[in-house]
């Protein structure tokens, strides 16, 4: 049987941000229950030369309506990236998922050589869907979920590795 780029895309990022929001749920248990304020771990990074947790989670949030729209060849919501408290950050998760929701296996399976252009600052990047896909979404979208874990983990939240991979 062959996994379909729809199966490796869509039920991958409603997942890890369903992961996300419940690994968010537990940072806003955590700054309640030590007296932190929450900007503290919302603008918290693992160097000084990285972004913040809310950007992590802003980043994953576009990877994955990116993807999802790029392949389906639709337009994704716009997001303004302003999130600054956790029910915002909660809130971004929740309408990126709602968005994936509708994105259905017919409008995403059958997109491994349909191209997809991306313009960042100054340059465009080509690809076919599938190395789009497998070799630049996925591997940046669990680097940001990633990233969001670590900064929290770092933060003294006890977190394991059932955090990051959910319930199945």
């Amino acid at each position: 049987m062959s996994l379909s780029m729809y199966q490796a895309s869509i039920p991958v990022f409603i997942r890890m941000l369903g992961n996300l929001s419940a690994i968010l749920e537990k940072a806003a248990a955590h700054a309640a229950a030590k007296k932190i304020e929450p900007s503290v771990l919302i603008n918290a990074r693992l160097a000084p030369d990285m972004r913040p947790l809310s950007f992590q989670v802003q980043i994953a949030s576009d990877l994955a309506k990116g993807c999802a729209a790029r392949l389906a060849g639709i337009d994704p919501p716009s997001m303004a990236d302003t999130e600054s408290t956790f029910p915002e950050l909660q809130e971004r998760i929740k309408k990126t998922i709602a968005f994936l929701q509708t994105v259905s296996a017919a409008q995403v399976d059958g997109t491994e050589e349909r191209e997809v252009v991306l313009k960042i600052r100054d340059h465009e990047m080509k690809f076919q869907g599938q190395a789009y896909l497998l070799g630049f979404v996925l591997p940046n979208f669990y680097f940001h979920v990633t990233t969001a874990y670590a900064i929290l983990r770092h933060n003294g939240l006890d977190l394991g590795k059932a955090d990051f991979l959910g319930a199945r």
